[in-house]
């Protein structure tokens, strides 16, 4: 079994054991994984415009807000931009600055008729700590993975 598959179906057991409407949730090591070698990937970013200006962004990925800056009232624009930008046979995966949004956006999906929606568990910038700051117990940034600042 080669190391995509591996990957997929722990992230697919990981949806059933918790229930969750969409194929499966990944970490951000995973998710990178597959990102860099399942053929035909795609990380959607669906934090604000923002958020990725100033937080910082994945290189290479699809950026669709979820939520629309200032406001955060929901983009009526987000199904649209997602089929024109991602085929709904790609293997698709969400991420948010903390994985609430990308749950949502996961689950939107699935209904629209994306068959194979991920979630990325802990987000971009990961959970808080008991003093609310985030970046330093997990997420994307924690991992060490591929980010750049604008």
């Amino acid at each position: 079994m080669g190391k995509i598959t591996e990957i997929l179906n722990a992230a697919q057991q990981r949806a059933k054991e918790l229930n969750l409407p969409y194929e499966g949730a990944l970490t951000p090591q995973e998710a990178y994984e597959l990102m860099v070698s399942a053929p035909g990937a795609k990380l959607v970013d669906v934090r604000t415009r923002a958020e990725i200006d100033w937080v910082g962004k994945v290189p290479g990925a699809v950026e669709i807000e979820w939520l629309n800056y200032p406001g955060m009232k929901p983009n009526p624009n987000f199904m649209a931009a997602l089929e024109q930008q991602v085929d709904k046979e790609s293997l698709v995966m969400f991420l948010c600055r903390s994985a609430h949004r990308s749950h949502a956006a996961a689950a939107i999906a699935t209904q629209a008729g994306y068959a194979d929606c991920y979630n990325i568990l802990q987000g971009f910038e990961g959970d808080k700590t008991p003093a609310n700051q985030r970046n330093s117990l997990n997420g994307w940034k924690k991992a060490g993975l591929p980010w750049e600042q604008s």
